[in-house]
């Protein structure tokens, strides 16, 4: 599989978190240009694009399904060394939670390729920028945090490693509580 075909992925779009990484995202992540906005990743890469039939989407429909919506909150800046400055959602168990419950459904599809043995969930803000404009970014972005947002949905979306390529495929939504009789 060539590093130019399509990919698809499963994310949490936070598009509250626009009006305070928009602009950084624009500049320093590489993936704001692809068209990917503000977004917690669930998991990453997801099935191949062809391979998305109506079982497939079924079952993500349903693991996203056994997962109860959930109120989160970007409430700091962090760092994977000096090379990616994100935020932290939390609860990030609520996060986790989602992966694993994808994870479960396609035991083939492990986050990141199973490059990473704890999967953090993160709002990327910038990635591979120098680290002087991604300090600079933080610091501007940290006195608006806490960003809050709701989880009602989980957004399975399909491109590549090319300008405005991605586009979303579903929305599929996390389990609503039951009212109390």
């Amino acid at each position: 599989m060539g590093h130019h075909a399509e990919q698809t992925a499963v994310i949490v779009a936070v598009p509250e978190a626009e009006p305070v990484v928009g602009g950084f995202r624009a500049a320093y992540d590489p993936a704001a240009g692809w068209g990917v906005g503000a977004h917690v990743t669930v998991l990453f890469p997801f099935v191949p694009p062809d391979a998305l039939d109506a079982t497939a989407l079924a079952d993500l429909a349903a693991a996203i399904a056994s997962v109860p919506r959930f109120t989160a909150e970007l409430t700091a800046a962090r760092w994977f060394g000096e090379q990616v400055l994100w935020l932290a959602p939390e609860p990030a168990d609520a996060f986790r939670a989602l992966t694993a419950a994808v994870w479960a459904r396609f035991p083939a599809c492990p986050p990141y390729e199973g490059r990473h043995a704890d999967v953090i969930p993160h709002l990327t803000v910038g990635d591979g920028a120098p680290v002087e404009r991604l300090r600079a970014a933080q610091a501007a972005i940290e006195p608006l945090l806490p960003v809050r947002f709701a989880v009602t949905s989980a957004r399975l979306i399909r491109g590549r490693a090319a300008p405005d390529s991605w586009t979303p495929l579903a929305d599929l939504p996390l389990c609503a509580p039951r009212l109390a009789v």
